[in-house]
């Protein structure tokens, strides 16, 4: 809020130094804030009284929004990089998916793995779970299981994440 939008009786009103002038009426704060030719800006609704500002409020807004656009960039995400398999997969072929997950793991993703079973292969479901074993065992030097190996439909599943 600013300016007239003000309507509590007392406020506590900070100049544009950053000192401290005291409690007083909004309208004394207004008055104050209009002689030096700048608003009157409402910043801790919350506190008791409410804390008032005299700044500028256009370059205020203005800096608002640029720590707002520096806190985004900072900010990364997550995405989640997922490897099938299957459960006749032979040793090579699970390497060279190991170290694709150690590529995906070393950006900063996460990786799915996903051990797919069809037709016949559903009545072995408990023997293949070595594979995503073997696999977590693997990556254990740079990744940790954040879930753990788990049966969904015909697919079982595991996410690891790189090690804190």
């Amino acid at each position: 809020m600013i300016n007239e939008q003000i309507r509590d009786r007392e406020v506590r009103l900070i100049s544009q130094n950053g000192e401290q002038l005291g409690i007083m009426s909004a309208r004394e704060a207004m008055k104050i804030a209009m002689e030096a030719e700048l608003d009157l800006v409402k910043i801790a609704p919350g506190a008791k009284p409410p804390v008032c500002k005299i700044i500028d409020y256009g370059k205020y807004k203005y800096e608002q929004t640029r720590k707002e656009k520096e806190a985004k960039k900072k900010q990364r995400t997550v995405e989640i990089k997922e490897v099938r398999l299957s459960p006749n997969i032979d040793t090579n072929d699970l390497n060279t998916k190991v170290n694709n997950a150690r590529k995906f793991i070393s950006k900063g993703n996460k990786v799915k793995v996903t051990l797919r079973f069809r037709g016949r292969e559903m009545a072995h479901v408990q023997q293949s779970r070595h594979i995503l074993d073997d696999f977590a065992e693997l990556l254990s030097d740079i990744a940790s299981v954040e879930k753990a190996p788990k049966l969904e439909g015909r697919n079982m599943s595991m996410v690891l994440t790189e090690k804190r």
